[in-house]
């Protein structure tokens, strides 16, 4: 059985709980989680959904989110403020908080961003983009295809479909091309169909370039700015992902979402730091 928009193991652990009008309460699933820490892209769908729910306007357009300190699973608070209303959109503000052994606030995360309807959009589109030419998925490998991982080092990976472009995938085999580049086909392994919430973790659920360009290790996100452009059509999602440039230990990574329609549905870039030596 496919999972649905709305019933599936995505939605239920993104859901958040109004406690008073602009604050909500969410317990942060063990599930999408890299090692110990909690996946950015699933922490950005959990703030994008309280902004729905605090917001006039049900979709977003674009979020930008800066990480403070990494999230880890359990209890967390999402505080909202609503910064300005208007007939075609809405902008609002957002931080996650957890607590420390204290009991003292800390906050996680917070974003800015602006709501809108995604169906009220006009059809014209004008662009030079085009989407990224990979295998079939057939041809293409997972998780599944290689080595068992440790236990507990990467459970997002269960959640997910990922069937990764084997030209990006010379890191997993001790040969990586030095290209920043990661391409793969995307899904939620419940095969729920993409909505605007699922593209916030579409854009940060493939490996980091940073393993293509033949780099170790835990690559957190500093900052992420996502634009969501329609909403997706039922199927699987292209996602390519491309650094230009590391430098001072930071490298950016430009994300763009392809539909099965061949639409570009979203794009992201973000700031994240590699550890060099």
């Amino acid at each position: 059985m496919r999972a649905t928009i709305g019933d599936s193991e995505f939605d239920r652990d993104t859901a958040v709980v109004r406690r008073a009008p602009g604050v909500y309460d969410i317990d942060l699933s063990a599930g999408w989680t890299i090692i110990s820490a909690v996946n950015g892209g699933y922490l950005l769908a959990v703030l994008g959904r309280a902004l729905a729910d605090a917001l006039p306007h049900a979709d977003p357009f674009t979020i930008s989110a800066h990480y403070l300190t990494a999230s880890h699973p359990g209890p967390a608070v999402v505080r909202t403020d609503v910064v300005r209303t208007g007939r075609t959109l809405s902008t609002g503000q957002a931080s996650l908080f957890q607590y420390d052994d204290q009991g003292r606030e800390i906050e996680r995360i917070r974003v800015l961003a602006s709501y809108g309807d995604l169906d009220s959009l006009p059809d014209d589109v004008r662009t030079t983009a085009k989407p990224p030419a990979m295998p079939p998925m057939d041809q293409c490998f997972g998780p599944e295809d290689g080595p068992a991982p440790v236990d507990g080092s990467s459970a997002i990976t269960d959640r997910l479909m990922l069937k990764l472009d084997p030209s990006t995938l010379g890191w997993a085999l001790g040969a990586p091309s030095g290209k920043g580049e990661m391409r793969s086909w995307f899904g939620l392994a419940d095969g729920r169909d993409a909505d605007p919430f699922s593209l916030l973790l579409a854009v940060d659920a493939l490996p980091p370039t940073a393993f293509e360009l033949g780099l170790k290790g835990w690559v957190p996100t500093i900052e992420l700015t996502v634009h969501v452009r329609c909403r997706p059509a039922p199927g699987p999602l292209r996602v390519s992902i491309t650094t230009r440039n590391l430098a001072g230990g930071f490298l950016e990574e430009d994300a763009e979402v392809w539909d099965t329609e061949d639409r570009l549905v979203a794009q992201s870039r973000q700031l994240a730091r590699v550890r060099l030596g």
